[in-house]
């Protein structure tokens, strides 16, 4: 008997260590890769970034259900997804950027990275206060949808700085832009 009660516990301790491995909290992992989201999400704002070298321009996407359930200052619903493209801008033959007839840089068709930062309940709770986003985490990725397998401590740093709006830079301000009008 004593054997049994033994490989029942050894067996109970087993089934919840595999069940926890299954529910981080906290890292890029978390991310799924957004397939089609070019086509499935908003596209809201384009960033022109002349100080990257070469310089980029950015296409910032966001999930329609986020959106359409976000308000006003408040913070962004959980489930809410933003896609940060990157592609190269045009340069011309000078190696400085081409612009369109209202000065923004011509992106090229060529992405060269996707950042994904999404929201969800009870993320980042493992994190320490001073580096944590709120409920945010951050994933680096190929265009192809594999994932950059590298430290995303610069993302949760940056991101500090917008605490108030959410830590987004560019979203929540949409979000208030179009929802208070």
């Amino acid at each position: 008997m004593p054997q049994q009660k033994r490989l029942c516990r050894l067996s109970l301790a087993a089934t919840v260590t595999l069940l926890m491995a299954g529910t981080a909290l906290a890292g890029p992992e978390n991310i799924e890769f957004p397939e089609n989201y070019a086509s499935t999400f908003v596209r809201y704002t384009t960033v022109d970034k002349p100080e990257r070298d070469p310089p980029i321009v950015r296409f910032m996407y966001v999930n329609a259900d986020a959106l359409a359930a976000a308000q006003p200052n408040e913070p962004l619903p959980h489930g809410t997804i933003v896609v940060m493209e990157d592609h190269k801008a045009e340069l011309a033959n000078n190696g400085e950027p081409t612009h369109d007839a209202s000065g923004r840089f011509i992106p090229t068709d060529e992405i060269s990275n996707v950042f994904v930062q999404q929201k969800e309940q009870g993320w980042g709770e493992e994190y320490p206060e001073e580096k944590r986003n709120g409920e945010w985490e951050y994933a680096w990725f190929q265009p192809d949808g594999t994932r950059q397998d590298r430290s995303m401590d610069s993302c949760f740093e940056c991101h500090q700085q917008v605490a108030d709006q959410d830590f987004t830079f560019t979203t929540w301000p949409f979000v208030m832009h179009i929802k208070s009008e």
